[in-house]
């Protein structure tokens, strides 16, 4: 009976394992099993970089576009004595940083695999999103604490060039989110969530304006920004949440792992699925690794490339590791098998 380690990509410390064949499949149809039996489909890696290269226009052109604005509404803000349009303005720049956050993150998971990062760097753009999104909380928090400072105390503001500014930065974040609207990548979800709240910044600045000019009401400036910091704050814990969740290898919201175990158990010949771990590198296409126990009567070789072909067509995997046991295998329930 031949050994086979447990593929060191899943991250569950089986051990030592026993079976008789292991396959992997790498999301474009390379099927690797014992006896060293290749097919090949087609490469995806051109279509992957076409998708990378039209996200990083998309965010280039966006930054291009909170980069003219940003400082506009900055001097706006200050003319004006308005802490919606400064609040709009901090967040127009931390999402110009979060844009060029996002775009490196493009260029460095683009980087092949190499023996330190044998899943290559993707993860660069989880990573990118998780920090957007605590910056959208620190940023949140800091308008939050200034308003109320200002609700206590009012200060004069010129809502007449309150409302110009307004209007203005409003057409930029429209055109900006627009920009971003093909956007499916958790790296690119990030960057419109900061250009939403700006844009929902500039709809409050636009309403406060319009109230300091008819009705005089000072107040209505920091209450509008408290308003929406809480639409914001939202925003930016359900990005870090969702991002935080795919850096530390949690099972995709799109995936029912045990649904998932009874489904390959329907493969001719699979008697069982167990040990079997899902995540995600990027939010997008599952990771899999697990062990399938086949009947001996079985063709084993079938049984295994059925599994990893359910995987592919039926649940989208990026990537999928399966090891093979033989029927005459018990499990001892520690991640290892001992054979009769």
């Amino acid at each position: 009976m031949a050994r086979n380690p447990s593929h060191p990509a899943d991250g569950g410390g089986h051990g030592r394992a026993h079976g008789r064949q292991h396959e992997h499949d790498d999301g474009r149809g390379h099927d690797h099993s014992h006896e060293h039996d290749h097919s090949h489909g087609h490469d995806h890696s051109r279509g992957h970089e076409h998708t990378s290269g039209a996200s990083e226009r998309r965010l280039l052109l966006t930054l291009g576009i909170l980069l003219v604005f940003t400082a506009t509404e900055a001097a706006g803000g200050w003319l004006a004595n308005s802490i919606a349009l400064l609040a709009e303005a901090g967040h127009m720049l931390a999402d110009c940083g979060s844009l060029l956050l996002a775009i490196l993150a493009i260029r460095a998971s683009q980087r092949p695999a190499d023996p330190q990062h044998t899943y290559g760097s993707a993860r660069y753009q989880t990573l990118a999103a998780y920090t957007n999104g605590l910056m959208l909380l620190a940023l949140t928090a800091w308008v939050m604490v200034e308003a109320f400072r200002r609700l206590i105390a009012p200060p004069a503001v010129d809502g007449q060039l309150m409302l110009v500014v307004a209007l203005i930065g409003g057409i930029a974040n429209l055109a900006a989110f627009i920009t971003l609207s093909g956007a499916s990548s958790l790296n690119e979800r990030g960057a419109r969530a900061h250009v939403f709240g700006d844009l929902l910044g500039s709809a409050a600045a636009t309403g406060a304006a319009l109230l300091i000019l008819g009705l005089g009401w000072m107040v209505a400036d920091p209450i509008l920004s408290i308003l929406v910091s809480l639409l914001i704050l939202r925003s930016g814990w359900g990005l870090a949440r969702e991002a935080g969740h795919v850096l530390l290898q949690g099972t995709p919201s799109t995936l029912d792992v045990e649904g998932l175990a009874q489904d390959l158990a329907q493969v001719s010949g699979v008697k069982d699925v167990h040990h079997l771990h899902v995540w995600s590198l990027t939010g997008e296409a599952p990771v899999v690794t697990l062990h399938a126990t086949v009947d001996p009567r079985a063709d084993q070789q079938a049984a295994l490339q059925g599994i990893v072909r359910r995987l592919r067509e039926h649940h989208c995997t990026a990537h999928a590791t399966v090891q093979i046991e033989g029927g005459d295998c018990l499990d001892d329930g520690n991640g290892t098998c001992h054979c009769a």
